[in-house]
């Protein structure tokens, strides 16, 4: 938001300077990120001096361009090469000395120097008006009243230029008392007369009015949930026509660009004070009947800006007799009813319409004006009235209109202000720190704050209705601190806190203890929107009211946020990625699902590359082991299974009780292709859930090491090539034996010497007898017990 310093002064008076001015608003909450220069005229015409066109003779190497003396006062004569086709001796006209900077539309600018055109010395340049910035007019150089300029004076002088700085404050969304220039001097006021800082605050009221014979306009509320309050002004005997320079400047100073004086009278009352205003032309308006209310849906409204709209039925329309709709309330104007050049009599509206059916409105058609956003957020509504009385003076001022009859009001039910307790015991608890009575009072004063009653331990108080967001005893405690002052406020030296010990019932516990694990393995942990956009719509959860069409869907899945970040880090030359993230995921099936993940991505290089060992590729079983030290932590069995998953080429998925625990594959090369990833991805995705649930079923139990060794036997296995590792392992743990402690598959042989259609596995076996040394008759029997499960079960054989 930008606040001019001369259009806030005019509210405030203080002897500050800009940049102190700044910094007290940064105190109280209004962070000023810049301060910009205004200037009118760009330059502020310096060094444009007048002259006196003494001769004037063609150039001698060129047909269209002119040599001149100029005499610019003091005595000194200029030689001056212009190539303007009305120039001649004996003109009053302004120049640009050596060293002057002329600036152009864009603020580009070039600097004069003497130099020599076609040969002959040029000492400087007479301007033209657009030159200069006064027009647009390029027809020739200006040619100045020479009973009016005085050769050799500074042409600045005979200007009444303004010069302004902008603040440019990063305004947070609650603050909508601050969102113009009368509340942000009311906030600055504030502090600087509860600082003792001299300052002047000029409080507005409702001008008074002269009115001129009667209108037999009407006024029609609907209904007063959705405009609680309304105000219309008849103004007939308007000139449309171009504004004065000193509202002009008021507009530009802000980035804002004039229309005509009725148009830039609403946009300077909207800024100035925070009350939007809209001006219809009256002989537009049926029956001369002014409604508010809605229409049906699927009524066709255009727009300002030429959009033909369809309407829902739930906006809030200004109506005319007719019930023909002439602007979305709050929102954007209708093209027919505006202001034009040939309008001769407004209406006038200053209304306060509800901040839910506004923003609903605005989103629907994707608008976003300077009124709705106010309106959105809550305006004054007190203000009304003030604005609209300051704005037709300036109409009958500016535009010569005469106000016809009474205003038409319509306020049924007032807007109350916020009855609140404050107790001093809960400021000193919140603060750390003790605030006299007598300066909460003067504080809550400054912010028109009243206090009803005093109590024992605090006040009882009325919050005016243009804080719309101080409805709570907390709420008025940050306004007393935004005041009394931040830096007021020592830290404490010491703060006390008591650590909380999770139990192994807590999921927190596992996502912590499971987020130091992968940060010890060298992961990272990312944050992703859940916010975001789909290819696929099925089973998607859809936003009613979506920011953006990439912000429409809730996420499926953490995979495509977590390519983003690889992606990220790969084009800035970042390739070796471990990436971790815990986060929610959304469907819509026979009802809404939402489950907690955790994802793992890996890329890139598993071990950065060194003298000792060559670069290496991760891979699927790198990312594999990863998973399976988690899953330890779960004492929970589990097993493996083939998976089909489109986001994956080759992938697994591990199943606990029934049900999937983990999803663990190869990230698609089309997936790949679309985030534009040119190397191979490996994802694995754990059900959060679900772990926690297996983990408090089964809890861990610590046991001292053995005191006796264990033993290792081999297997060399014959068997066919379509049984799995997976299927021995889990034969394997069906064994009753209590000596087997360790399983291990150590080698795969597929090829020559072997029979078609046969691969060898070759596994490893850790025994161990907790109780004694194991004797040789005990691992034989377990050994020859393995071979006849593995046999039976799987016609295996044993190579020599």
């Amino acid at each position: 938001m930008k606040i001019s310093n001369n259009w806030l002064r005019d509210f405030v008076k203080t002897e500050l300077k800009t940049e102190r001015i700044g910094e007290f608003l940064t105190d109280i909450g209004l962070e000023v990120e810049g301060i910009d220069k205004f200037e009118s005229v760009k330059g502020s015409l310096e060094g444009i001096v007048v002259g006196k066109v003494l001769t004037c003779e063609k150039h001698p190497n060129a047909d269209k361009l002119n040599k001149t003396t100029v005499d610019v006062g003091n005595g000194k004569v200029l030689n001056i090469v212009c190539g303007a086709p009305n120039v001649a001796a004996g003109q009053t006209v302004p120049v640009a000395v050596v060293g002057t900077k002329i600036y152009d539309k864009t603020g580009n600018f070039f600097e004069i120097k003497e130099a020599k055109i076609r040969g002959e010395v040029s000492q400087g340049m007479i301007c033209a008006e657009d030159e200069l910035g006064l027009s647009e007019d390029h027809g020739g150089i200006m040619v100045l009243d020479e009973t009016k300029y005085e050769v050799g004076k500074n042409f600045a002088d005979y200007f009444e230029l303004a010069n302004d700085e902008v603040f440019e404050i990063g305004l947070t969304p609650n603050r909508t008392d601050a969102m113009s220039h009368y509340g942000v001097a009311r906030d600055l006021h504030a502090y600087l007369s509860t600082n003792q800082l001299k300052s002047q605050f000029n409080k507005v009221a409702s001008e008074a009015l002269n009115n001129e014979g009667t209108n037999d306009f009407s006024l029609v509320i609907e209904d007063a949930e959705l405009c609680p309050r309304y105000i219309g002004a008849v103004i007939e005997d308007v000139k449309v026509e171009e504004s004065p320079a000193w509202l002009k400047d008021r507009l530009k100073a802000i980035g804002l660009s004039p229309i005509n004086n009725v148009v830039d009278i609403t946009n300077y009352i909207l800024h100035g004070y925070g009350q939007p205003l809209h001006a219809f032309d009256a002989d537009k308006i049926a029956d001369k009947k002014v409604k508010v209310g809605v229409v049906k849906e699927g009524t066709k409204f255009t727009t300002l800006d030429g959009v033909e709209r369809t309407l829902n039925g739930t906006e809030i329309m200004i109506k005319d007799g007719k019930d023909t709709p002439m602007c979305i309330a709050g929102v954007f104007g209708g093209a027919t009813s505006g202001v034009s050049d040939a309008t001769k009599t407004i209406f006038l509206e200053s209304a306060y319409f509800n901040p839910i059916a506004v923003r609903k409105g605005a989103k629907l058609h994707s608008l976003n004006t300077d009124a709705s956003f106010r309106f959105e957020r809550g305006v004054d509504p007190n203000i009304t009235r003030t604005a609209i009385t300051h704005a037709i003076k300036l109409i009958q001022e500016l535009a010569g209109g005469k106000l016809a009859g009474d205003l038409l009001e319509e306020y049924p039910k007032k807007i109350e202000d916020s009855y609140v307790i404050l107790r001093f015991s809960k400021i000193e608890q919140i603060l750390g720190t003790k605030i006299h009575r007598e300066k909460v009072k003067e504080i809550l004063k400054a912010l028109e704050i009243q206090v009803l009653n005093e109590i024992p331990n605090g006040f009882e108080i009325s919050v005016p209705a243009y804080r719309a967001d101080v409805t709570r005893e907390i709420d008025v405690i940050e306004e007393i601190l935004r005041i009394y002052g931040y830096n007021k406020i020592d830290a404490p030296q010491k703060i006390s806190f008591t650590p909380v010990k999770l139990s192994a019932n807590d999921q927190d516990e596992l996502e912590n203890s499971w987020a130091r694990t992968l940060q010890s393995l060298g992961f990272n942990e990312v944050m992703n929107n859940s916010l975001t956009s789909v290819k696929d719509e099925t089973d998607a959860v859809k936003l009613l009211n979506p920011l953006s069409g990439d912000l429409a869907f809730m996420r499926k899945s953490l995979l495509e946020g977590l390519l983003e970040n690889a992606v990220y880090n790969i084009n800035r030359k970042n390739q070796d990625i471990k990436f971790f993230e815990f986060g929610k995921i959304y469907h819509k099936k026979d009802k809404y699902e939402e489950r907690k993940q955790l994802a793992i991505l890996v890329t890139g290089r598993d071990v950065a590359e060194n003298w000792l060992q060559p670069k290496s590729a991760v891979s699927f079983y790198n990312l594999k082991a990863y998973v399976k030290v988690l899953l330890e932590r779960l004492a929970v069995s589990y097993k493996e299974i083939p998976l089909t998953d489109e986001r994956f080429s080759d992938a697994l998925a591990y199943e606990a009780d029934g049900k999937t625990l983990v999803r663990i594959g190869k990230v698609a090369p089309a997936l790949l292709k679309d985030s534009d990833i040119d190397q191979e991805c490996f994802y694995a995705e754990i059900e959060l859930e679900w772990a926690q649930e297996l983990r408090s079923k089964n809890e861990l139990k610590f046991q001292d090491i053995p005191k006796f060794n264990k033993i290792r036997r081999d297997l060399a296995l014959l068997i066919d090539k379509h049984v799995n590792y997976e299927d021995l392992y889990q034969t394997a743990r069906k064994n009753k034996s209590p000596f087997i402690k360790g399983i291990n598959l150590f080698d795969v042989y597929e090829g020559k010497n072997l029979p078609e259609g046969k691969k060898s596995y070759a596994m490893s076996f850790e025994l161990l007898n907790e109780a004694k040394t194991l004797e040789e008759k005990e691992i034989a029997e377990v050994m020859d017990s393995l071979i006849k499960s593995f046999q039976k079960e799987f016609n295996a054989e044993l190579r020599s």
